[in-house]
Protein backbone atom coordinates (compact mmCIF):
# COMPACT_ATOMS: atom_id res chain seq x y z
CA UNK A 1 0.00 0.00 0.00
CA UNK A 2 1.50 3.28 -1.12
CA UNK A 3 1.66 6.07 1.38
CA UNK A 4 0.36 9.47 0.25
CA UNK A 5 3.10 11.74 -1.04
CA UNK A 6 4.19 14.42 1.40
CA UNK A 7 6.40 17.17 -0.03
CA UNK A 8 9.60 17.80 1.89
CA UNK A 9 9.54 20.61 4.44
CA UNK A 10 11.53 23.64 3.24
CA UNK A 11 14.86 24.10 4.93
CA UNK A 12 15.85 27.28 6.73
CA UNK A 13 17.98 28.35 3.78
CA UNK A 14 15.12 27.74 1.35
CA UNK A 15 12.77 29.80 3.50
CA UNK A 16 15.26 32.62 3.51
CA UNK A 17 15.01 33.02 -0.24
CA UNK A 18 11.26 32.62 -0.66
CA UNK A 19 9.84 35.70 -2.42
CA UNK A 20 7.30 36.19 0.37
CA UNK A 21 10.04 36.54 2.98
CA UNK A 22 11.81 39.23 0.97
CA UNK A 23 8.59 41.11 0.27
CA UNK A 24 7.66 41.19 3.96
CA UNK A 25 11.13 42.39 4.90
CA UNK A 26 11.03 45.13 2.26
CA UNK A 27 7.48 46.16 3.16
CA UNK A 28 8.39 46.74 6.80
CA UNK A 29 11.82 48.26 6.16
CA UNK A 30 12.40 51.18 8.51
CA UNK A 31 13.45 54.42 6.74
CA UNK A 32 16.02 54.84 9.51
CA UNK A 33 17.84 51.56 8.83
CA UNK A 34 20.74 53.42 7.20
CA UNK A 35 21.67 54.38 10.77
CA UNK A 36 23.37 50.98 10.78
CA UNK A 37 25.79 52.30 8.14
CA UNK A 38 26.24 55.53 10.10
CA UNK A 39 27.03 53.60 13.28
CA UNK A 40 29.30 51.00 11.66
CA UNK A 41 31.15 53.68 9.73
CA UNK A 42 31.86 55.97 12.65
CA UNK A 43 32.89 53.11 14.95
CA UNK A 44 35.24 51.96 12.19
CA UNK A 45 36.72 55.45 11.95
CA UNK A 46 37.13 55.59 15.72
CA UNK A 47 39.02 52.30 15.64
CA UNK A 48 41.14 53.61 12.75
CA UNK A 49 42.10 56.81 14.57
CA UNK A 50 42.95 54.87 17.74
CA UNK A 51 45.24 52.35 16.00
CA UNK A 52 42.95 49.32 15.75
CA UNK A 53 43.52 48.54 12.06
CA UNK A 54 42.00 45.04 11.93
CA UNK A 55 38.76 46.09 13.60
CA UNK A 56 38.60 49.25 11.51
CA UNK A 57 39.20 47.38 8.25
CA UNK A 58 36.68 44.65 9.01
CA UNK A 59 33.98 47.16 9.87
CA UNK A 60 34.81 49.16 6.74
CA UNK A 61 34.27 46.15 4.48
CA UNK A 62 31.08 45.24 6.31
CA UNK A 63 29.86 48.80 5.96
CA UNK A 64 30.30 48.82 2.18
CA UNK A 65 28.21 45.65 1.96
CA UNK A 66 25.55 47.01 4.33
CA UNK A 67 25.30 50.27 2.35
CA UNK A 68 24.84 48.43 -0.94
CA UNK A 69 22.37 45.96 0.57
CA UNK A 70 20.21 48.65 2.13
CA UNK A 71 20.04 50.58 -1.14
CA UNK A 72 18.95 47.37 -2.88
CA UNK A 73 16.18 46.83 -0.31
CA UNK A 74 15.15 50.48 -0.58
CA UNK A 75 14.97 50.24 -4.37
CA UNK A 76 12.81 47.12 -4.08
CA UNK A 77 10.52 48.91 -1.63
CA UNK A 78 10.19 51.85 -4.01
CA UNK A 79 9.28 49.44 -6.83
CA UNK A 80 6.94 47.17 -4.87
CA UNK A 81 5.44 49.55 -2.30
CA UNK A 82 5.74 53.12 -3.64
CA UNK A 83 2.68 54.34 -1.72
CA UNK A 84 4.02 53.10 1.62
CA UNK A 85 7.40 54.69 0.88
CA UNK A 86 5.79 58.04 0.01
CA UNK A 87 3.54 57.83 3.08
CA UNK A 88 6.55 57.28 5.33
CA UNK A 89 8.38 60.23 3.83
CA UNK A 90 5.67 62.72 4.81
CA UNK A 91 4.95 61.15 8.19
CA UNK A 92 6.09 63.27 11.16
CA UNK A 93 7.32 60.20 13.01
CA UNK A 94 9.00 58.20 10.24
CA UNK A 95 9.91 60.87 7.71
CA UNK A 96 13.06 62.18 9.46
CA UNK A 97 14.47 58.66 9.35
CA UNK A 98 15.17 59.14 5.64
CA UNK A 99 17.95 61.57 6.56
CA UNK A 100 20.01 58.55 7.61
CA UNK A 101 20.62 57.94 3.88
CA UNK A 102 22.43 61.28 3.70
CA UNK A 103 24.48 60.74 6.84
CA UNK A 104 25.32 57.16 5.84
CA UNK A 105 26.64 58.37 2.47
CA UNK A 106 28.69 61.08 4.18
CA UNK A 107 30.19 58.79 6.81
CA UNK A 108 31.04 56.11 4.26
CA UNK A 109 32.62 58.77 2.05
CA UNK A 110 34.78 59.87 4.98
CA UNK A 111 35.88 56.26 5.42
CA UNK A 112 37.00 56.10 1.80
CA UNK A 113 39.04 59.30 2.29
CA UNK A 114 40.71 58.40 5.59
CA UNK A 115 41.03 54.64 5.36
CA UNK A 116 41.34 53.86 1.65
CA UNK A 117 42.64 57.09 0.12
CA UNK A 118 39.98 56.58 -2.55
CA UNK A 119 38.95 60.14 -3.38
CA UNK A 120 37.02 59.18 -6.52
CA UNK A 121 34.54 57.01 -4.60
CA UNK A 122 34.42 59.58 -1.83
CA UNK A 123 33.49 62.29 -4.33
CA UNK A 124 30.75 60.09 -5.77
CA UNK A 125 29.32 59.56 -2.28
CA UNK A 126 29.60 63.31 -1.66
CA UNK A 127 27.46 63.95 -4.76
CA UNK A 128 24.93 61.33 -3.60
CA UNK A 129 24.78 62.82 -0.11
CA UNK A 130 24.35 66.36 -1.39
CA UNK A 131 21.61 65.36 -3.85
CA UNK A 132 19.77 63.39 -1.17
CA UNK A 133 20.11 66.26 1.30
CA UNK A 134 18.57 68.78 -1.09
CA UNK A 135 15.77 66.44 -2.17
CA UNK A 136 14.85 65.19 1.29
CA UNK A 137 15.15 68.53 3.08
CA UNK A 138 12.75 70.35 0.80
CA UNK A 139 10.43 67.38 0.31
CA UNK A 140 10.01 66.41 3.95
CA UNK A 141 9.84 69.83 5.55
CA UNK A 142 7.62 71.24 2.82
CA UNK A 143 5.25 68.30 3.30
CA UNK A 144 5.24 68.83 7.08
CA UNK A 145 4.40 72.48 6.51
CA UNK A 146 1.52 72.14 4.06
CA UNK A 147 -0.15 69.02 5.50
CA UNK A 148 -3.71 69.78 6.55
CA UNK A 149 -3.79 67.16 9.31
CA UNK A 150 -0.84 67.35 11.68
CA UNK A 151 -0.14 65.52 14.94
CA UNK A 152 0.15 67.44 18.23
CA UNK A 153 3.68 68.38 19.29
CA UNK A 154 4.03 65.59 21.86
CA UNK A 155 3.22 62.98 19.21
CA UNK A 156 4.87 64.54 16.19
CA UNK A 157 8.38 65.40 17.33
CA UNK A 158 11.15 63.16 18.65
CA UNK A 159 14.92 62.96 18.76
CA UNK A 160 14.81 61.46 15.26
CA UNK A 161 14.21 64.96 13.90
CA UNK A 162 17.81 65.77 14.76
CA UNK A 163 18.88 63.35 12.04
CA UNK A 164 18.38 66.33 9.73
CA UNK A 165 21.17 68.06 11.66
CA UNK A 166 23.40 64.98 11.47
CA UNK A 167 22.78 64.75 7.71
CA UNK A 168 23.74 68.40 7.24
CA UNK A 169 26.89 68.07 9.32
CA UNK A 170 27.90 64.85 7.56
CA UNK A 171 28.16 66.85 4.33
CA UNK A 172 30.24 69.47 6.17
CA UNK A 173 32.56 66.72 7.44
CA UNK A 174 32.99 64.99 4.07
CA UNK A 175 33.47 68.35 2.29
CA UNK A 176 36.20 69.27 4.78
CA UNK A 177 37.92 65.91 4.30
CA UNK A 178 37.85 66.31 0.51
CA UNK A 179 39.00 69.93 0.73
CA UNK A 180 42.15 68.84 2.57
CA UNK A 181 43.16 66.84 -0.54
CA UNK A 182 41.71 69.06 -3.28
CA UNK A 183 43.59 71.42 -5.58
CA UNK A 184 42.72 75.13 -5.89
CA UNK A 185 40.14 76.50 -6.53
CA UNK A 186 38.10 73.48 -5.43
CA UNK A 187 39.80 73.51 -2.04
CA UNK A 188 38.42 76.97 -1.28
CA UNK A 189 34.95 76.11 -2.55
CA UNK A 190 34.72 72.87 -0.58
CA UNK A 191 35.85 74.60 2.60
CA UNK A 192 33.23 77.30 2.06
CA UNK A 193 30.54 74.67 1.56
CA UNK A 194 31.71 72.87 4.70
CA UNK A 195 31.56 76.11 6.68
CA UNK A 196 28.09 76.95 5.36
CA UNK A 197 26.70 73.51 6.17
CA UNK A 198 28.32 73.61 9.61
CA UNK A 199 26.64 76.93 10.38
CA UNK A 200 23.26 75.81 9.03
CA UNK A 201 23.43 72.56 10.98
CA UNK A 202 24.06 74.52 14.16
CA UNK A 203 21.08 76.79 13.51
CA UNK A 204 18.86 73.81 12.73
CA UNK A 205 19.91 72.15 15.99
CA UNK A 206 18.91 75.24 17.98
CA UNK A 207 15.47 75.27 16.35
CA UNK A 208 14.81 71.58 16.87
CA UNK A 209 16.31 71.02 20.30
CA UNK A 210 14.18 73.88 21.63
CA UNK A 211 11.03 72.03 20.60
CA UNK A 212 12.35 68.67 21.80
CA UNK A 213 13.40 70.04 25.19
CA UNK A 214 10.02 71.75 25.52
CA UNK A 215 8.35 68.43 24.74
CA UNK A 216 10.62 66.75 27.35
CA UNK A 217 9.71 69.05 30.17
CA UNK A 218 6.12 70.21 29.62
CA UNK A 219 4.32 67.12 28.29
CA UNK A 220 3.61 63.72 29.77
CA UNK A 221 6.61 61.45 29.16
CA UNK A 222 6.23 57.67 29.14
CA UNK A 223 8.99 55.03 28.78
CA UNK A 224 7.79 54.27 25.26
CA UNK A 225 8.40 57.88 24.27
CA UNK A 226 12.11 57.60 25.07
CA UNK A 227 13.08 55.88 21.83
CA UNK A 228 16.79 55.30 21.03
CA UNK A 229 17.01 58.22 18.54
CA UNK A 230 16.93 60.58 21.52
CA UNK A 231 20.66 59.84 21.70
CA UNK A 232 20.91 61.90 18.53
CA UNK A 233 20.58 64.91 20.86
CA UNK A 234 24.18 64.18 21.76
CA UNK A 235 25.22 62.76 18.39
CA UNK A 236 24.19 65.92 16.53
CA UNK A 237 26.48 67.96 18.75
CA UNK A 238 29.28 65.43 18.41
CA UNK A 239 29.28 65.54 14.61
CA UNK A 240 29.05 69.35 14.76
CA UNK A 241 32.19 69.26 16.92
CA UNK A 242 33.90 67.04 14.36
CA UNK A 243 33.02 69.37 11.49
CA UNK A 244 34.28 72.40 13.43
CA UNK A 245 37.53 70.62 14.30
CA UNK A 246 38.16 69.78 10.64
CA UNK A 247 37.50 73.40 9.64
CA UNK A 248 40.06 74.54 12.20
CA UNK A 249 42.58 72.06 10.78
CA UNK A 250 41.83 73.33 7.25
CA UNK A 251 42.18 77.01 8.17
CA UNK A 252 45.79 77.28 6.87
CA UNK A 253 44.44 76.32 3.42
CA UNK A 254 41.69 78.95 3.34
CA UNK A 255 42.28 82.57 4.42
CA UNK A 256 38.61 83.15 5.21
CA UNK A 257 38.71 80.25 7.68
CA UNK A 258 41.86 81.65 9.29
CA UNK A 259 40.07 84.96 9.84
CA UNK A 260 37.26 83.10 11.59
CA UNK A 261 39.59 81.00 13.77
CA UNK A 262 38.42 82.37 17.18
CA UNK A 263 34.78 81.86 16.16
CA UNK A 264 35.44 78.34 14.89
CA UNK A 265 37.31 77.36 18.04
CA UNK A 266 34.75 78.86 20.38
CA UNK A 267 31.76 77.22 18.76
CA UNK A 268 33.54 73.89 18.39
CA UNK A 269 34.14 73.76 22.14
CA UNK A 270 30.56 74.97 22.68
CA UNK A 271 29.22 72.04 20.64
CA UNK A 272 31.48 69.55 22.42
CA UNK A 273 30.47 70.82 25.86
CA UNK A 274 26.78 70.61 24.93
CA UNK A 275 27.16 67.06 23.63
CA UNK A 276 29.06 66.07 26.78
CA UNK A 277 26.29 67.50 28.98
CA UNK A 278 23.77 65.24 27.25
CA UNK A 279 25.57 61.98 28.08
CA UNK A 280 24.75 61.73 31.84
CA UNK A 281 21.20 62.95 31.16
CA UNK A 282 20.59 60.26 28.54
CA UNK A 283 22.12 57.56 30.75
CA UNK A 284 19.85 58.53 33.66
CA UNK A 285 16.81 58.49 31.37
CA UNK A 286 17.87 55.09 30.07
CA UNK A 287 18.07 53.70 33.62
CA UNK A 288 14.64 55.18 34.33
CA UNK A 289 13.22 53.62 31.17
CA UNK A 290 14.59 50.10 31.52
CA UNK A 291 15.45 49.86 35.22
CA UNK A 292 12.64 51.75 36.95
CA UNK A 293 9.79 51.40 34.45
CA UNK A 294 10.89 47.93 33.27
CA UNK A 295 10.50 48.81 29.60
CA UNK A 296 11.59 45.70 27.64
CA UNK A 297 15.03 45.91 26.08
CA UNK A 298 14.74 44.16 22.71
CA UNK A 299 16.34 44.74 19.33
CA UNK A 300 15.00 47.61 17.28
CA UNK A 301 16.67 49.12 14.18
CA UNK A 302 16.40 52.47 15.93
CA UNK A 303 19.11 51.35 18.37
CA UNK A 304 21.67 52.00 15.65
CA UNK A 305 20.78 55.65 16.21
CA UNK A 306 22.10 55.24 19.76
CA UNK A 307 25.33 53.50 18.69
CA UNK A 308 26.26 56.27 16.25
CA UNK A 309 26.55 59.07 18.87
CA UNK A 310 28.88 56.94 21.02
CA UNK A 311 31.25 56.35 18.12
CA UNK A 312 30.98 59.97 17.00
CA UNK A 313 31.82 61.21 20.48
CA UNK A 314 35.08 59.25 20.42
CA UNK A 315 35.99 60.57 16.95
CA UNK A 316 35.02 64.20 17.57
CA UNK A 317 36.90 64.35 20.88
CA UNK A 318 40.01 62.94 19.21
CA UNK A 319 39.82 65.46 16.37
CA UNK A 320 39.10 68.42 18.66
CA UNK A 321 42.01 67.49 20.90
CA UNK A 322 44.25 67.42 17.82
CA UNK A 323 42.89 70.63 16.30
CA UNK A 324 43.08 72.66 19.53
CA UNK A 325 46.18 70.88 20.91
CA UNK A 326 44.34 69.73 24.03
CA UNK A 327 46.44 66.68 24.80
CA UNK A 328 44.70 65.99 28.12
CA UNK A 329 41.51 65.13 26.21
CA UNK A 330 43.05 62.18 24.36
CA UNK A 331 42.20 59.96 27.30
CA UNK A 332 38.48 60.32 26.51
CA UNK A 333 38.47 58.67 23.05
CA UNK A 334 40.82 55.92 24.28
CA UNK A 335 38.02 54.68 26.55
CA UNK A 336 35.04 55.90 24.54
CA UNK A 337 36.02 53.74 21.56
CA UNK A 338 35.54 50.58 23.64
CA UNK A 339 32.11 51.73 24.76
CA UNK A 340 31.19 52.37 21.12
CA UNK A 341 32.52 48.97 20.03
CA UNK A 342 30.56 47.22 22.78
CA UNK A 343 27.36 49.06 21.82
CA UNK A 344 27.92 48.17 18.16
CA UNK A 345 28.47 44.50 19.02
CA UNK A 346 25.25 44.41 21.07
CA UNK A 347 23.24 46.02 18.27
CA UNK A 348 24.72 43.71 15.64
CA UNK A 349 24.06 40.59 17.71
CA UNK A 350 20.50 41.83 18.21
CA UNK A 351 20.16 42.19 14.44
CA UNK A 352 21.38 38.63 13.88
CA UNK A 353 19.03 37.23 16.52
CA UNK A 354 16.14 39.20 15.03
CA UNK A 355 16.85 37.81 11.56
CA UNK A 356 17.13 34.26 12.93
CA UNK A 357 13.86 34.55 14.85
CA UNK A 358 12.12 35.88 11.76
CA UNK A 359 13.21 32.88 9.72
CA UNK A 360 12.60 30.22 12.35
CA UNK A 361 9.19 31.60 13.32
CA UNK A 362 7.85 31.18 9.79
CA UNK A 363 5.49 28.28 9.34
CA UNK A 364 6.65 25.46 7.11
Amino acid sequence: MDLPYSPPRPTLIQRKFEPGVLRRAVHGLSPAYFAMVMATGIVSLAAHLLAMPRIAGGLFRLNVAAYAGLWLLTALRAAWYPRELARDMVDHGRGPGFFTTVAASGVLGSQFVLMAGDYTTAKALWVVALALWVGLTYTIFTAFTIKEEKPPLEQGISGAWLLAVVATQSIAVLSAHLAAHAAPPYRLELNFLALSMWLWGGMLYIWMISLIFYRYTFFRFSPGDLSPPYWISMGAMAISTLAGSLLIENSPQAPFLASLAPFLKGFTVFYWATGTWWIPMLLVLGVWRHGVKRFPLRYDPLYWGAVFPLGMYAVCTFEMARALELEFLYVVPRYAVYVALAAWALAFSGLLRSLARGLVARPA
